[in-house]
């Protein structure tokens, strides 16, 4: 049996629960599936090379644990490990043949072999891997905290048939002990905040940043990706359990990035960024939906020693003592069963519902041709995206909607530089309208609008938007031959349309064409509550622009209002409409 159709089953065991395992973990085994069919598509340029994946297992083959129950004896892969670094090693480019990934991230609870692995990835990368002079780095706030990775590394070579291929000594450039091979002159480094190694001039070929849910700032992550310039393969390596500091930029930034390149239902992709994420499952709440005893919860998050004897008995000790001892829940959550605590709780929706009223879904997008409208503006951010949104009523309470969004182009080049999400696609296929300049003229938006009324033939009536910019732009919307509609920003203006909205959807009954800036807004849209359960979307809150999301509800307040009434609610004198 080939290694292509080992990970295969391990994939599909993944999906069927014979490996139970969270649905993230899932999802990362339905990438890999995905994967192998896109091999040979024009967009796809990888292929998985089984030889390069198994002399990394041969690799890891090579080394004893180092403490546990297994102490002493030589390393054999787990099926996490299997899957984890046959990704990550097999993958190649078809003509080059150098690697996919150069981005990796993996969340997993603690003790489950984390510092173990990336010190044996860190001497692949600095020997076996074969760059010439690479630098490798561990970095993390504290001193003691690179040792765990680092001090592994140590010990595993040193108590292996390698030992003679190594050494460790002071270095006096560097002004510290490194692991250096003695061959290739490569070495394996230590950075950190309290030992003042800050990396300037470093040329890291590898970086592991160890227990990323502690770094205060980006510096390490910035330091990494821009001394990589000029390797030709490197990899940066993230590896953390989940935290309490939710505005660390773990959280706060990379968590939420990574997630969404597992989300089958997200149109956010990355195919240089390898991702791993295991954990509890939760509800809407945050609370683990199989209970803190089961069986489930322990192996979803602990998918190396949550089926051990040792690991199952310290996991229940801890649980039962966190039970007792209810100022000990936070860490439990979040170290046994890698549970973001406070973490966002409030998205506002299930994109797998948003995914199920698409065109992408082979649903077809209705005939709109000379219907009435309602657009919703979100002009807010001058320097950043801005949106126009349309809803329109269809009968028996669907809707359709389309957006269109606009940047400004200096943003829109900062934006290609961060690499994160697809804005060139997105204005190459005409989601995304890129303006000169710094800011993006609004006339930009309003000739859109005009463009777009005419394209449809639709009657001109309604046009809603907030009150920050009311006096300029209901003047500008009434020349046109509108009739300006201000949205309160409020619980009492919003909650309303925000909920229905939503419910609509739930119920199939909002037809979208599978935008993917609209998609990639509403993934982003976090709400909060207010009294008698008012809810209204959270611009401090969200992670990333949801400016798409927001015009939409602008337009649905009044789009809801008059579903069934094709009589404007203005009077005879056109003025402003104050709701």
């Amino acid at each position: 049996m080939s290694l292509i159709n080992d990970l295969k089953q391990y994939c599909d065991d993944v999906i069927s629960d014979k490996i139970i395992s969270c649905q993230k973990h899932k999802w990362a085994c339905m990438r890999y599936l995905n994967d192998l069919e896109r091999r040979g598509a024009d967009d796809f340029p990888w292929i998985f090379d089984e030889t390069r994946a198994n002399h990394y297992y041969d690799w890891m083959r090579l080394f004893k644990h180092s403490k546990g129950p297994l102490v002493g004896k030589y390393k054999e892969p787990a099926p996490y490990e299997f899957f984890v670094y046959g990704n990550i090693y097999g993958w190649v480019h078809q003509e080059t043949g150098l690697r996919r990934f150069r981005r990796s991230y993996e969340q997993l609870a603690r003790k489950n072999a984390k510092s173990q692995d990336k010190g044996i990835q860190a001497l692949y990368e600095i020997s076996a891997f074969g760059e010439p002079m690479a630098e490798a780095y561990v970095a993390a706030t504290k001193k003691a905290d690179t040792r765990h990775v680092w001090g592994e590394a140590s010990w595993l070579y040193k108590n292996s048939l390698l030992a003679d291929k190594f050494t460790t000594k002071f270095d006096q450039e560097l002004q510290q002990t490194v692991i250096r091979h003695k061959k290739s002159g490569s070495f394996f480094s230590r950075l950190s905040k309290d030992d003042k190694k800050t990396g300037d001039g470093t040329n890291p070929h590898f970086v592991v940043l160890d227990e990323y849910h502690q770094h205060e700032t980006t510096e390490y992550y910035d330091l990494a990706t821009s001394g990589m310039k000029t390797r030709q393969q490197p990899l940066l390596s993230i590896i953390t359990t989940a935290g309490f500091d939710l505005s660390n930029p773990c959280y706060a930034v990379e968590y939420d990035y990574v997630c969404k390149i597992l989300d089958p239902d997200n149109p956010v992709e990355n195919d240089r960024y390898f991702v791993m994420i295991c954990e509890a499952d939760t509800d809407e709440n945050g609370e683990i939906i199989d209970g803190l005893n089961s069986d489930a919860a322990r192996l979803k998050s602990n998918p190396i020693i949550g089926d051990t004897v040792v690991g199952k008995e310290s996991i229940e000790m801890e649980v039962a003592e966190a039970q007792d001892k209810p100022e000990k829940m936070r860490d439990v959550k979040t170290k046994t069963f890698n549970i973001w605590v406070n973490q966002r709780s409030a998205g506002y929706m299930n994109m797998a519902k948003w995914k199920l009223c698409s065109t992408g879904t082979g649903r077809p997008f209705p005939n709109v041709t000379g219907m009435k409208v309602y657009p919703g503006f979100d002009l807010a951010a001058t320097l950043d995206l801005t949106s126009l949104s349309f809803d329109i009523p269809l009968p028996e309470e669907h809707y359709a909607v389309l957006s269109h969004s606009f940047m400004p182009e200096e943003t829109y080049q900062k934006r290609l530089k961060e690499g994160k999400y697809r804005f060139d696609l997105w204005k190459e296929k005409e989601w995304l309208t890129v303006t000169e300049g710094a800011e993006v003229d609004y006339h930009i938006i309003l000739e859109y609008l005009v463009n777009t009324f005419e394209q449809y033939k639709w009657p001109k009536g309604e046009a809603c938007f907030d009150r920050a910019l009311a006096t300029w732009l209901s003047h500008e919307l009434d020349k046109l031959g509108f009739i300006p509609v201000d949205i309160p920003q409020s619980y009492t203006g919003l909650s309303l349309a925000t909920k229905d909205l939503r419910a609509k959807t739930y119920n199939q009954k909002i037809y979208h064409d599978n935008n993917p800036v609209l998609s990639w807004a509403m993934s982003n849209a976090v709400v909060r509550k207010g009294p008698s359960e008012n809810i209204m979307l959270d611009k401090a809150q969200a992670k990333e622009k949801i400016d798409p999301v927001a015009s939409l509800i602008n337009a649905h307040v009044r789009a809801m209002v008059n579903a069934d009434n094709n009589k404007c609610p203005y009077n005879e004198n056109r003025g402003i409409i104050m709701l």
